[in-house]
């Protein structure tokens, strides 16, 4: 008995310029495991075709007309939370990133990675992990977050996580993955997902990107740090 093939990956790819559009569609066509539902011009456009598509991954432009990538994103986040969104933007130091990661993006991309790299995160953040290279994410926070936040922030350490899950949230801000924060702490890898796992519900976020985005507005880090 053969087995089923599995479903092709869901793409809505939502951007202003039609000829990126054209060529982020046509990088998908060349896997057979993604198929691109949609696009949009707008991120009006963008919420309302997701509603209607529910693809499994909007590739969201930042900067568009009408409805921004952080407000669709964020409309999508409270509307559509099984759709996954990778914003996309043309400048890597970008603030409009940091606010589509608060919003709920799954990950980041600069618009000249390679198709290979595009395509790879796209399955990264439907698989429910954060497509965004952990020291670009550090960098980026580091030199938008404590500037845009004017409220006091609150204590260091929350008193909510025990001091291990302090310890595994400070090295998940410091661009450390699950095997780096195993070696640094001398625990196994599966001890670590546990508390990455408890980090993540006790702080309410949805994944890494949010959870770096947490430590530095709570001050748990510093930029430079």
């Amino acid at each position: 008995m053969t087995t089923p093939p599995h479903a092709p990956l869901t793409v809505l790819i939502a951007d202003d310029q039609p000829l990126v559009r054209r060529g982020l569609a046509l990088i998908f066509h060349a896997d057979p495991g993604v198929t691109v539902v949609g696009e949009a011009g707008d991120g009006q456009e963008a919420v309302e075709l997701a509603r209607k598509l529910r693809p499994d991954v909007v590739l969201m432009d930042i900067r568009m007309p009408r409805l921004d990538g952080v407000g669709a994103t964020a409309a999508l986040a409270a509307e559509l939370p099984e759709c996954r969104v990778l914003a996309l933007s043309t400048f890597d130091m970008d603030e409009y990133v940091v606010g589509a990661l608060r919003a709920g993006a799954a990950g980041f991309l600069p618009k000249d990675v390679s198709p290979e790299e595009l395509v790879a995160a796209v399955h990264t953040v439907n698989a429910g992990e954060a497509a965004v290279a952990p020291r670009l994410l550090t960098r980026l926070i580091s030199a938008y977050v404590t500037t845009s936040t004017s409220a006091p922030p609150p204590p260091r350490v929350r008193p909510d996580l025990t001091s291990r899950e302090t310890d595994v949230w400070t090295l998940i801000a410091k661009g450390y993955d699950n095997t780096e924060i195993a070696t640094a702490l001398r625990i196994s890898p599966s001890t670590v997902k546990n508390h990455v796992t408890a980090v993540f519900a006790k702080l309410g976020v949805r994944d890494r990107a949010q959870a770096v985005i947490a430590a530095y507005e709570s001050a748990l880090i510093k930029p430079g740090n």
